[in-house]
C-alpha cells in the first residue's frame, strides 16, 4: 500500500469535501447546459488549487506533484471535466512560474493562482497533433514585438472565458528547435476563436480553435529564449499527464461507488445484486484494477518529485495504463447498472463520456507507448 503523508491525506479530505459539496451536485446540469463554472473554480483557487505547484512568493501553494495528483483525483469524484480544466490552468501557471522571469511571474501569476484570470495551453494545431514538432503557427520578430499568425485546435477553456494563452509558435527552422513559447493576453487585436465544439464529453468546459491573424504581442511576452519552446511544452506535459491520469482515477472511483450503491439496493430474482457471486467478482475486479492504477499514478508522481532520470518514461507508462483503466472501470460500473447506467440521471454515462478523451489528450496513449518503447530501446544501445 502506498502510504500518503498526514498532510497529503488532509489535502485529499479537503479536496474530496469540496468536490462533494461544490461540484457533484451540479455536474449533470453543467454538462447538459455546457456551463463553464468559473465562479466555482475560483472557490477552489481560494483553497490553494489555482497554483498547486507554483511558488509561494506569488501566492502559489508550493505543493508536490504527488499532492497535485491527490487533489485532482479527489476533485474528479465530483466532476472530471472541471477538475481537468483546473489541471490545464495549473500547467500553464507552472510554465510561467518555471520559465518566466521575475517581471513575468509577478505580473501574471498572482491573478492566475487566484483564478481571477484563467489560462489555456495552445500546442495542438489542425495539422499537428501527435507530431507537435511539426506545428506551423509562426511568430515573426518585428522590433520589440512578435507578430503571430496561425491556428491552434482543441484548446480547452478558449474564448472569452480565458485571459491568457500559453502559445507554442515557430520562430525558426522546421523541427523542435525552431519553436518558442509566448503568453498572449485575451483581447489582443488579431486574436479570435472558432465556435465552441460539440463534443462527446467535457461539456462543462469550452473547446475552441484559437486563431492568430497578425496578432501583435510584446517581445517581453516570450517565455525563455527563442528555440526553447518545444522543451518547455514537453516539460509541461509531463505534469499534465499525471494530472489527467489522476482525473481518470477520481472519475472511475465515483462510478464504482455509484455501482456499489446500486448493487446494494437493486433486487433481481428475489435477491440483492451484491449477493450474486458473479457480480461480487466483477466488483472486486473493478476495485483491484482501479487500485493498481492509483498506485501506478502515485509512484509516477513520486518519480517526478524525485526528478528521476527516467521520469518521463514512467509518467508515460502511468498515463497509458491509468487512463485506459479508468475508462474501463467506469464503463464496467455502467454495465452493472444495466439500462439505468445508460440514463443521464444516474451520472455514470457522463463519467464514461468524460473519461474517454483522457486516452487522447496530453499525448495519445499510442504516443505514450512510443515514448516508453524509445526509452527501452535507448537503454539497450
Amino acid at each position: 500500500m502506498f502510504q500518503l503523508s498526514d498532510d497529503a491525506r488532509t489535502i485529499q479530505d479537503m479536496a474530496r469535501a469540496f468536490a462533494a459539496e461544490k461540484l457533484a451536485p451540479h455536474a449533470l446540469e453543467w454538462d447538459e447546459k455546457k456551463h463553464f463554472p468559473i465562479d466555482v473554480m475560483r472557490e477552489a483557487a481560494a483553497l490553494g488549487m489555482g497554483g498547486i505547484y507554483v511558488r509561494d512568493d506569488v501566492g502559489g501553494s508550493g505543493l508536490t506533484r504527488l499532492d497535485a495528483a491527490v487533489i485532482f483525483e479527489a476533485l474528479s469524484t465530483g466532476c472530471p471535466t472541471v477538475a481537468a480544466y483546473i489541471s490545464i490552468h495549473n500547467m500553464c501557471a507552472w510554465m510561467i512560474d518555471t520559465y518566466g522571469n521575475d517581471a513575468q511571474r509577478k505580473a501574471w501569476l498572482p491573478a492566475l493562482v487566484s483564478m481571477e484570470r484563467c489560462a489555456s495551453y495552445c500546442l495542438t494545431e489542425p495539422g499537428a497533433g501527435s507530431d507537435a514538432a511539426a506545428l506551423s503557427t509562426r511568430a515573426r520578430r518585428e522590433g520589440d514585438h512578435y507578430v503571430l499568425d496561425g491556428q491552434k485546435q482543441f484548446i480547452s477553456g478558449a474564448g472569452n472565458e480565458a485571459d491568457f494563452y500559453v502559445v507554442m509558435a515557430r520562430t525558426g527552422a522546421d523541427g523542435p528547435k525552431g519553436i518558442s513559447t509566448f503568453v498572449v493576453e485575451g483581447g489582443t487585436p488579431g486574436l479570435s476563436f472558432g465556435a465552441n465544439e460539440r463534443k462527446m464529453g467535457w461539456n462543462a468546459q469550452p473547446t475552441r480553435a484559437v486563431i492568430f491573424e497578425s496578432c501583435r504581442i510584446p517581445a517581453a511576452n516570450r517565455l525563455g529564449e527563442e528555440g526553447d519552446g518545444f522543451r518547455i511544452a514537453m516539460s509541461g506535459l509531463d505534469g499534465g499527464r499525471l494530472n489527467i491520469a489522476a482525473c481518470s482515477v477520481g472519475g472511475a472511483q465515483a462510478a464504482l461507488e455509484k455501482a456499489l450503491a446500486y448493487a446494494g439496493e437493486r433486487k433481481a430474482f428475489g435477491r440483492k445484486l451484491n449477493e450474486f457471486q458473479a457480480l461480487q467478482f466483477r466488483l472486486a475486479d473493478l476495485a483491484i484494477e482501479l487500485e493498481a492504477a492509483r498506485l501506478f499514478l502515485y509512484a509516477a508522481a513520486a518519480s517526478y518529485d524525485r526528478d528521476d532520470a527516467d521520469r518521463t518514461s514512467r509518467i508515460a507508462m502511468a498515463k497509458r495504463f491509468v487512463t485506459d483503466t479508468g475508462f474501463d472501470v467506469a464503463n464496467g460500473a455502467l454495465q452493472i447498472l444495466g439500462g439505468y447506467g445508460y440514463l443521464s440521471e444516474y451520472g455514470i454515462e457522463k463519467i464514461v463520456r468524460d473519461l474517454r478523451v483522457h486516452q487522447i489528450l496530453e499525448g495519445t496513449n499510442e504516443i505514450m507507448r512510443l515514448i516508453v518503447a524509445r526509452s527501452l530501446i535507448a537503454q539497450q544501445a
